[in-house]
């Protein structure tokens, strides 16, 4: 890549940051595209993001994504946000429009999307979703009503209730979960939690209960513990890749205005 005075910066403000795959699936975009731009990875503290914001404009960065633990924070630091985020409470895709900032959230449809290619249908299902967080919600607010039911379960029971209250406005049939035994019987289980990142982080959901009728979901993109064992079981897994690869696609539209090669991307996410 050559970088000059004109190329275009655009980047992923997270921490931690080091296990991001971003940077390959948007630079191979921009290589094959011939554009002159290039995507780094910022290592942002929560106490840093307001700085880290405002250099968006100081440095007339193009664009960012936002991943843990920023979906949320950042919302009060921008200028505008899209009234599909502002449902969700969360951002991830912020376009940075002659120095003013708009936040955007591609996370729910790139997870319908990667779930659409693996030919699951989310018809007339019943879905449980582990944590409570801007995934969460993004996930949630696209389910729409096609879903039978949805269950969610968090440990922080003030952010479960708002989000569970929050949906409910748009579809009366989403319920607060006290256990995650309680996914028996469903037919779709997502792990939206950062459980996995970690080798020695616990399962999120007890593997006894796990059967080879479910469709076991994680957004962490790789073979975490919980997938090779809902694998083991004969479930069909899902991991985070497909929806990193979709929520990029769409972002990469927000920023240039053009069709990304969606298969180069997604060949660089296997790097």
């Amino acid at each position: 890549m050559d970088v000059t005075g004109k190329t275009k910066v655009l980047g992923i403000f997270g921490f931690p940051v080091e296990h991001t795959l971003s940077p390959a699936m948007h630079n191979s975009a921009f290589k094959a595209l011939g554009l002159d731009m290039c995507y780094l990875p910022f290592k942002v503290s929560p106490e840093n993001l307001p700085h880290a914001v405002n250099a968006i404009k100081a440095l007339n960065i193009l664009g960012v994504n936002t991943t843990i633990p920023h979906k949320e924070r950042v919302i009060p630091l921008l200028d505008e946000i899209d009234s599909e985020a502002s449902f969700i409470g969360a951002v991830n895709t912020i376009v940075n429009s002659n120095g003013r900032l708009k936040g955007y959230n591609t996370d729910g449809r790139g997870f319908i999307h990667s779930l659409m290619e693996e030919g699951v249908s989310i018809n007339n299902k019943e879905i449980f979703i582990i944590g409570a967080g801007g995934a969460s919600r993004a996930i949630g607010y696209y389910l729409k009503k096609k879903i039978k039911r949805v269950s969610i379960y968090d440990i922080d029971q003030g952010k479960l209730e708002s989000l569970v209250s929050d949906l409910n406005t748009i579809r009366k049939n989403v319920f607060i979960s006290n256990d995650t035994k309680e996914i028996k019987g469903f037919d779709i289980v997502i792990n939206a939690t950062p459980l996995g990142l970690k080798p020695e982080d616990p399962l999120p959901v007890d593997a006894d209960i796990i059967t080879s009728g479910m469709t076991i979901c994680d957004l962490i993109y790789k073979k975490t513990e919980l997938l090779k064992i809902a694998n083991a079981k004969g479930a069909k897994t899902i991991d985070g890749s497909g929806m990193l690869l979709w929520q990029g696609v769409l972002a990469f539209e927000l920023w240039t205005g053009l069709k990304p090669p969606v298969d180069i991307m997604r060949k660089a996410l296997r790097i």
